[in-house]
């Protein structure tokens, strides 16, 4: 597994804007004020001249957007790590006109949350660099930083903590006055274990947004089979951050999944909260969807209401490296080895 190097002040971040850009001016403030705040920690940045742009949930054309990231990935780029500036709809787009060459050539940091799983998830499985799930460069933008971004600027920097379960998430958004506002932190956080009292489990983890997971699978961006084959003796722990797929949806998805391998060497498969949309069914509930489907034939804890998800906070998690998770009496750790 390759390790890029980590920042240090005076190291530049690379913004580009994959996905969506700023769609209104709550947005545009925030950026501003990530960039400001990153820049006043010590940092440089060079951010996407799009990411202020947002039309169709695009920031720009595809070839345009793939041209940012390649560019970061040029031989005499100056950029140390790159920051996804947001989420949005249709990564996917820019796949075929990613440069993959020049990204395992000069291997570096790249992070984001939610929609930037469609680069992330390729990086790792099919060119075994590590990358990390937990903030888009838009988190940054928040007056006061909660414990999840001061985390993740943390392991950037090389300081691999070990982290825990949160205490309050975000269940209702509220409305944004000036863009800069943290999230809504009201209800108590409870992971939640399938038929078992508490999990000690030690593997190598894969995984991000499963909506974008599902879209990849199969497809020549998709680079699990090789990835768990070369790590098979160390076990996986899947993690799934689901945001729009209903219950039903959810119990096809790891039929499918399933069906392509991904659980062949699974030790655990962890859910996040439920995006907003998601609710209960007159059939399902989540605990009820995760015992009729076929994962919970596999033997191996699965665990749900997890910090990895669309309601945050989310710990920020690094795909393909080595993790020991504790889950007992609702709370959880997670520590990571980069080997």
């Amino acid at each position: 597994m390759i390790y890029p190097e980590f920042i240090k002040k005076g190291s530049k971040i690379g913004v580009p804007a994959p996905s969506a850009g700023a769609y209104d001016e709550l947005k545009i403030n925030r950026f501003k004020n990530a960039k400001f705040k990153i820049e006043e920690l010590g940092f440089k940045t060079e951010i996407s001249p799009n990411i202020n742009s947002c039309n169709k949930c695009r920031s720009a054309d595809e070839i345009t957007r793939a041209n940012e990231i390649n560019k970061m990935f040029d031989d005499n780029s100056d950029i140390d790590a790159v920051i996804c500036a947001t989420g949005g709809e249709f990564l996917v787009e820019i796949l075929p006109h990613i440069d993959f060459n020049k990204i395992e050539k000069n291997p570096k940091w790249v992070q984001g949350f939610s929609d930037p799983t469609g680069l992330l998830f390729p990086i790792t499985t099919k060119y075994d660099i590590a990358t990390i799930y937990g903030q888009n460069f838009g988190s940054y933008g928040t007056e006061n930083y909660d414990k999840s971004t001061i985390d993740s600027l943390k392991i950037l920097q090389g300081e691999i903590i070990e982290q825990e379960s949160y205490e309050l998430y975000e269940e209702e958004r509220i409305e944004k006055v000036t863009g800069l506002e943290g999230d809504n932190l009201t209800e108590k956080v409870e992971w939640k274990i399938l038929n078992a009292d508490s999990v000690n489990v030690t593997g190598r983890v894969i995984g991000g947004c499963l909506d974008l997971i599902m879209e990849l699978c199969g497809t020549k961006y998709d680079g699990t089979q090789q990835f768990i084959e070369k790590y098979k003796n160390d076990g996986f722990i899947w993690y799934f951050d689901n945001c729009e797929l209903s219950l039903e949806e959810l119990i096809r998805s790891l039929w499918k999944l399933n069906e392509l391998g991904y659980f062949k060497y699974a030790k655990a498969i962890v859910f996040g909260r439920n995006g907003s949309g998601v609710r209960d069914s007159e059939i399902y509930t989540m605990e009820e969807c995760l015992q009729d489907s076929v994962i919970a034939k596999l033997q191996i804890p699965i665990i749900y209401d997890a910090d990895v998800s669309h309601k945050p906070p989310c710990l920020n998690l690094i795909n393909g490296a080595i993790a020991t998770l504790n889950v007992a009496d609702g709370k959880a750790k997670i520590k990571f080895e980069l080997k």
